[in-house]
């Protein structure tokens, strides 16, 4: 305008892909943008595969490893197999192994329902085996048929008693349950330890750190000629028993509200304290109950060394379970079996412990494979920038974000 001061705005040119066939209108409209990775804070939970992904990826590693060092890992895996689950004797075998491991799972998934991070089931495991052998060596003129219920007994309410500590201090002094419940499986370990090569040590047992055998009284019994023992119907029951607890009963409701938000379940009439101890002495009392059928159904005695780790691979059953009852079942079956294929590849000039490693990058796998779930890319603009909706993005405010995931 003549001797005006101002102007009109010029339009602004729209581009398309018939306009612009090249895209370069659009890539200029784009440049400045940003992308990073970051963790979305509302998703608590990953799809159903990706634990058995990580198994898988898990193995994969493992195998690599395995051909470095000269061998075939196919031939490896395979000789595993046949060893955990070809033969009655190595399926028997392998039941043997996750009994402990669905009692203690069955244990800490409990707990887990409710974030209550219990990774002490390996102390409960040997505190109940601690509290069955004592009823053998205290208690020894008891009529027969009393031992078996006596020294489930004492096995439970050992590994609860051990159990319950971490939650007393969780409750009452604010202590992470994650620390607590670590440092008392040493405790427990060193307390075994005392016993054994003690005073409950075997006078005619050649200096072997262990305890007299248990009489047959004592003793769990067996099915069908094997070391399958009765602590498969405890762990089986105490599967079905949690399935149903969690899923028909009004505790199981409160649960699974309280493991979903805390705040929620307090409004809700909910006493967050109470239901910590509870579930704390429940999940003591399952790994107690499987220490107990350890040192009645397999070992005979309570002896240095009694467990190779079973709660330490509870967690991972636990983990890789996501809790369900079915899920703790298979996952305890896998793991019994890489426990039992461990010693069948020892032929081929691998060490037993080769289970370890794989049990441990499962574990590896498993934590990444959760994490890597929860990302998401984020797409930040330049300050003061603003898209058009027509280029496909939200509009974004100054300073604003927009996510792909």
């Amino acid at each position: 305008m003549k001797g005006g001061t101002s102007q009109s705005a010029a339009p602004i040119p729209q581009t398309s892909a018939a306009t612009d066939p090249t895209g370069q209108g659009r890539r200029r409209h784009s440049k400045g943008r940003r992308f990073r990775v970051v963790i979305d804070p509302a998703k608590t939970s990953s799809p159903w595969w990706i634990p058995v992904a990580s198994a898988v990826a898990a193995l994969v590693f493992c195998g690599l490893l395995i051909a470095a060092s000269g061998l075939n890992p196919f031939a490896v895996y395979a000789a595993m197999f046949q060893g955990a689950f070809g033969t009655a004797y190595g399926l028997g075998e392998t039941w043997v192994k996750a009994i402990p491991l669905l009692l203690c799972g069955i244990g800490v998934a409990l707990a887990y329902r409710i974030a209550f991070w219990n990774i002490g089931a390996e102390g409960q495991f040997l505190a109940g085996a601690i509290g069955a052998t004592a009823v053998s060596i205290y208690l020894p003129h008891l009529p027969g048929p009393a031992y078996i219920p006596l020294m489930f007994a004492a096995g439970a309410l050992a590994g609860a008693l051990w159990g319950v500590v971490p939650g007393v201090l969780r409750v009452y002094l604010r202590v992470n349950e994650l620390i607590s419940s670590l440092m008392l499986n040493y405790i427990a370990a060193l307390l075994l330890d005392d016993f054994v090569f003690g005073p409950w040590k075997d006078p005619m047992g050649f200096n072997f750190p262990g305890t007299p055998m248990f009489t047959p009284d004592e003793q769990l019994m067996t099915f069908g000629g094997s070391r399958v023992h009765l602590g498969l119907v405890f762990a089986l029951a105490a599967t079905l028993i949690y399935g149903l607890v969690l899923g028909y009963t009004r505790w199981g409701y409160e649960l699974r509200v309280l493991g979903a938000s805390p705040e929620v379940a307090r409004y809700g009439g909910i006493s967050i304290g109470r239901t910590i101890l509870v579930v704390a002495l429940f999940s003591g009392a399952l790994s107690g109950i499987a220490g107990m059928a350890e040192v009645s159904g397999v070992a005979h005695r309570l002896m240095y060394g009694i467990s190779p780790g079973y709660g330490y691979t509870a967690i991972i059953v636990a983990w890789i379970a996501r809790l369900h009852p079915v899920g703790l079942v298979v996952a305890s079956l896998f793991f019994g079996g890489i426990i039992v294929g461990g010693y069948a590849v020892q032929t081929m000039g691998l060490p037993a412990s080769m289970s370890l490693m794989i049990q441990g990058a499962i574990l590896l796998f498993l934590i990444g494979g959760e994490m890597i779930s929860r990302l998401r890319i984020v797409m930040e603009e330049p300050e003061g920038h603003r898209i058009s909706s027509g280029d496909g993005v939200a509009a974004l405010d100054k300073g604003g974000d927009g996510a792909w995931g």
